[in-house]
């Protein structure tokens, strides 16, 4: 697994962890994502450990993640943030903090937020 992959899953963790609670959905989503990564056992076992621990933003490696990256985490994030069913305003919040964060664009944001928040919602439905 790449070291962005690992920065990446690190800071779906810190998102995952924006309501105080890390969600049984929420570590299934990181298993669907560490299989996706191809994490070997190893790998695996780290960033599960990780996130056995409460995150915040300040803990995101954002120095490991390029702009793309950073879109990527942003989308990822508004989808993991409804994935219990329901967006807590806690992590609305926390996704608000995060597009300035990321040093993305207000636009951008705006934008990566509205679609992915659209899709999570879609997948809301087949639940």
């Amino acid at each position: 697994m790449h070291d962005q992959d690992k920065a990446m899953l690190k800071s779906l963790v810190a998102v995952a962890w924006a309501d105080g609670r890390f969600a049984d959905e929420e570590r299934e989503m990181l298993d669907a994502l560490l299989n996706g990564f191809d994490a070997s056992e190893a790998e695996a076992n780290e960033i599960r450990e990780y996130a056995n621990t409460p995150r915040a933003i300040s803990d995101i490696p954002l120095t490991e993640l390029s702009l793309d990256d950073r879109k990527l985490l942003l989308n990822h994030a508004v989808v993991l943030t409804f994935i219990d069913g329901n967006q807590s305003d806690e992590e609305k919040a926390l996704i608000d903090g995060l597009t300035k964060t990321l040093g993305i664009w207000a636009d951008e944001a705006d934008e990566i937020v509205t679609s992915a928040t659209k899709r999570a919602e879609r997948l809301l439905q087949y639940r």
